[in-house]
């Protein structure tokens, strides 16, 4: 199977790691990954902003990079979310507007085809135990575009649960969003903290030495507020502990 990896803006620019473990782990699975490198953004800064013409060039290009690809593969949920749910909506909103069905033909054939990663290895790829190893007390947090938007449910846990070595404990009040929220955590800015407080002493409280979550732009919100409360855990994407071989460890 031959399948294109979104990267998304904040993996490619902060946390490049996590795009190279979505590589090795598909290809340990047998299957082959490109990387288009023509890819931007997908628009969900500005749709969500309030730009929502700003975003629609983006979400174009994103249509004309990745056709052809059987599979669209993500490690972000609120990204995955976006294509899937408000590319949609961008289609329709430009129809009533009187611009005519080519923004919706042009998004339409990408919307089914993207998928976010633990999505794509439960459903498509149809496997729960990757061979992952992760020797390590982790607790899982699931993050409001995974929960909500995509409706991943219980197939990160399921991943997580097949992982060797790996134990996993829950984390009180796990489906309260975390605070971050894109702009959320710049327009409100004290509303965010303390949402990101709550959630770092919850987990914290599970005695884990990792926070694990599908989404590293929720993660670089909690793993912020873990450096500034002097917390001794370390936030880790999934994709990093899926990863995770014997032969070849996370760091």
């Amino acid at each position: 199977m031959r399948v294109a990896l979104f990267l998304t803006c904040v993996n490619d620019t902060l946390y490049p790691d996590t795009g190279r473990a979505v590589v090795r782990l598909l290809n340990r699975l047998g299957v082959e990954v490109d990387f288009p490198v023509d890819q931007t953004c997908c628009g969900q800064a500005h749709y969500n902003t309030g730009y929502r013409h700003g975003a629609e060039p983006l979400a174009r290009h994103f249509a004309e990079v990745f056709e052809g690809y059987e599979a669209i593969v993500t490690p972000s949920g609120s990204c995955g979310a976006m294509v899937r749910e408000l590319y949609p909506r961008m289609g329709e909103r430009a129809r009533a507007e009187g611009r005519g069905d080519t923004l919706a033909r042009t998004l339409a054939p990408v919307v089914p085809r993207t998928y976010e990663l633990t999505e794509f290895l439960v459903d498509v790829l149809g496997v729960t135990d990757v061979g992952a190893s992760y020797p390590h007390r982790v607790t899982y947090h699931p993050t409001c575009h995974g929960l909500r938007g995509l409706g991943l449910g219980d197939r990160p846990r399921r991943l997580l649960e097949a992982v060797r070595g790996l134990e996993l404990v829950e984390l009180p009040g796990a489906e309260e969003c975390c605070g971050f929220g894109g702009t959320f955590a710049v327009k409100n800015a004290d509303v965010s903290a303390a949402m990101g407080a709550d959630k770092v002493r919850n987990a914290e409280s599970t005695g884990a030495e990792v926070l694990c979550a599908a989404d590293n732009s929720c993660l670089m919100h909690i793993g912020g507020t873990m450096s500034r409360l002097r917390v001794g855990m370390r936030p880790v994407h999934i994709a990093e502990i899926l990863a995770s071989t014997e032969e070849v460890p996370a760091v």
